[in-house]
């Protein structure tokens, strides 16, 4: 498979963030994935996952939504950048708005990846960019019950769940009902919330693959 691969710096709140972009030929739509709470763009899953997109004919950002300054001293410091929902998601948009002005990326529809601990700034960096982004997609994480984020966002979101969890499974069902734009729960039997299991990655991917090639066939039908 044809493929271009670079390793990217994108500015975004007077920092510059560290991502690696990966565009394989005829591509149809770009994946950010963000990272930046409990996870680096390096882990191993979401290595996976982006190898898994490609060769679904998905281009792929893994962005990191801390600059490596306060990766080195998220450990040491007080850590009010790690659940800073506010900044991280400005910082999304910064990613999702630089993808939006590069030549190989720039025509391709953006879908947002929330997995874990970046449930709530994915939503809210999709209720920001109702123009720019497609779908979002999360897994393995739910948003801040706390707030009316999930109220705003006006794109489709899919949500992934574990089967193996029905109490985690209930609360992303009771998530789903708050949005007022088409959503789904899907659900990969024998799962817990990491999708650890065998398969589980295959099945998620598949999924979200699914959903993302639906919701791209919608909006042609339906582009003025």
């Amino acid at each position: 498979m044809t493929m271009m691969s670079e390793t990217v710096s994108v500015p975004a709140d007077r920092v510059n963030l560290d991502g690696d972009l990966s565009v394989p030929a005829a591509a149809e739509a770009i994946a950010v994935l963000p990272h930046g709470v409990d996870s680096s763009r390096q882990n191993a899953q979401s290595r996976s996952i982006a190898a898994r997109l490609h060769a679904a004919g998905i281009a792929t950002l893994l962005v990191d939504l801390l600059s490596e300054r306060e990766e080195e001293h998220r450990a040491t410091e007080s850590g009010e950048h790690l659940f800073d929902v506010a900044l991280l998601s400005r910082r999304l948009v910064a990613a999702v708005d630089w993808v939006k002005i590069q030549p190989d990326t720039r025509a391709l529809p953006v879908i947002l990846f929330g997995v874990g601990t970046q449930a709530s700034s994915v939503l809210e960096a999709a209720a920001d960019l109702p123009d720019q982004v497609l779908t979002v997609v999360l897994w393995g994480g739910l948003p801040d019950p706390g707030t009316d984020t999930i109220k705003r966002v006006r794109v489709p979101v899919l949500f992934v769940a574990g089967g193996q969890e029905p109490g985690v499974l209930r609360l992303t069902e009771r998530a789903a009902h708050r949005l007022h734009v088409p959503h789904a729960v899907r659900v990969v039997p024998g799962a817990t919330h990491l999708f650890q299991e065998p398969d589980a990655l295959d099945q998620l991917v598949d999924i979200a693959r699914e959903w993302c090639a639906e919701r791209q066939r919608y909006a042609e039908t339906t582009r003025p």
